[in-house]
């Protein structure tokens, strides 16, 4: 197909004279010619004006369209190469930005000596070195006086010969029943605005991926001269132990605390953490209340169907500190929609992605080292208790259980109060 539309001819006998016996002639050349190259037609031109004979370089430029000066310059590569000589082309170096390391001799040192000292950093301290984003260490390098980008960090570590290495994999759910899913997820976004409004406090709950705590394999990616060497195969016999972390993360003050437990993933340990939490930051920070809001998954050690966690709850929450406890459990299949998931182990993950949780201190570190641009801090404590598996609760124990179902989706959100308070049984809980 041709590359641009024909050139009509415009020399004196096909202006002139309609029938012209040039004229086909010259039609069916411009076709020609717009099929060629720039290069091509130019070359062609040069010899077009060396057949003419009438005005040479002007009669070419009248049949094919070519620029006068184009013509001249086919005529000269004509020339040159029927000489045998190459044309040359002069190359004249172009002058460009500099380079961040001509600007500041000190820069690629300086990050050098950052990126030295997260990797050998202490697991316990708050640093933030557990995973080197660019933006961050642009921001460390203007702190130390370095007016440097990120993009200008992303070429120093490239000239560096660091990369990025390994990836991820992800996992989706689907309810089975989309519309009590709808009619829940309306709720609990009411709920929870209410009781943020009226200063009650609102957590979001959830188990973590367990971990295997060695020299394995990590997923994702982080920035390093040389891959690690880690353990051929991820065998749980290997490990150190497994370390199972638990998240509570407060959805009003964002802020998260996480509890890594090192025995089974159960009811029991679940509320303990939660327990812990509100008996070491949850009662100081919300002084005087009285009533708390859990967001939990649908299953798991937290699931909506279970005895065990409602008991626990009973037990260690509402009859020990007089709280009025009310649960509302995110539809089976929709836990990405859990803040925690999101806003809490995500940072988590990035925070930690492709490093070896070779130790528990080590793993403590990268929680406890987790931050964002919206302000969000994280603390993290060892669980060294035992959880047994299977913990067993009678009917007889559930009616112990002072629980008030709600209205809308009952089995996904109730209210359990304190035991003394009995005989507010018989009154509806507000939602």
């Amino acid at each position: 197909m041709p590359t641009r539309p024909p050139h009509q001819c415009q020399c004196p006998n096909c202006v002139a004279q309609a029938d012209h016996p040039d004229k086909q002639y010259h039609r069916e050349l411009n076709v020609f010619l717009a099929t060629l190259s720039h290069e091509q037609r130019r070359l062609f031109a040069a010899v077009e004006s060396n057949r003419i004979g009438w005005k040479g370089v002007v009669g070419a430029s009248a049949i094919t369209g070519c620029c006068l000066p184009t013509i001249a310059r086919g005529r000269k590569e004509l020339t040159d190469l029927a000489l045998g000589r190459v044309a040359t082309q002069k190359v004249v170096p172009v002058s460009g930005r500099p380079r961040t390391e001509e600007k500041f001799p000190a820069a690629a040192a300086a990050l050098e000596e950052m990126l030295s000292e997260e990797t050998a950093g202490n697991p316990m301290s708050d640093q933030k070195w557990a995973r080197s984003s660019v933006r961050k260490l642009s921001q460390r390098l203007r702190e130390r006086g370095f007016a440097v980008g990120k993009k200008a960090v992303w070429g120093m570590l490239r000239r560096l010969k660091y990369s990025l290495k390994t990836g991820v994999r992800r996992r989706r759910g689907v309810s089975r029943d989309p519309a009590s899913r709808d009619e829940q997820f309306r709720y609990i976004a009411e709920l929870r605005k209410a009781l943020i409004a009226a200063g009650v406090p609102v957590i979001s709950v959830d188990t973590k991926k367990k971990e295997l705590i060695g020299n394995f394999a990590a997923s994702g990616r982080t920035w390093c001269k040389k891959a690690p060497e880690v353990e051929e195969h991820d065998f749980p016999s290997q490990a150190e132990c497994v370390a199972t972390p638990f998240g509570v993360y407060d959805v009003g003050r964002n802020t998260g605390t996480v509890s890594v437990g090192v025995s089974h993933n159960t009811p029991e340990f679940a509320v303990a953490a939660i327990a812990r939490w509100w008996s070491e930051e949850g009662r100081v920070a919300h002084r005087g209340a009285e009533r708390l809001l859990i967001l939990a998954d649908g299953g798991g050690a937290n699931g909506s169907r279970s005895r065990a966690w409602k008991w626990n709850i009973q037990e260690t929450l509402c009859d020990r500190f007089g709280l009025s406890v009310t649960g509302c459990h995110y539809p089976p299949g929709c836990s990405k929609w859990n803040p925690v998931e999101r806003r809490l182990f995500s940072q988590i993950t990035k925070n930690w992605e492709g490093k070896s949780l070779r130790s528990l201190p080590l793993m403590l570190g990268y929680i406890r080292g987790t931050t964002t641009a919206r302000g969000l801090t994280v603390s993290a404590r060892l669980d060294e208790e035992t959880y047994k598996k299977g913990q067993k609760v009678t009917k007889n124990d559930m009616m112990r259980v002072n629980i008030q179902p709600h209205t809308v989706c009952p089995a996904w959100n109730y209210t359990i109060l304190p035991t003394p308070c009995l005989e507010a049984s018989s009154t509806s809980v507000a939602p």
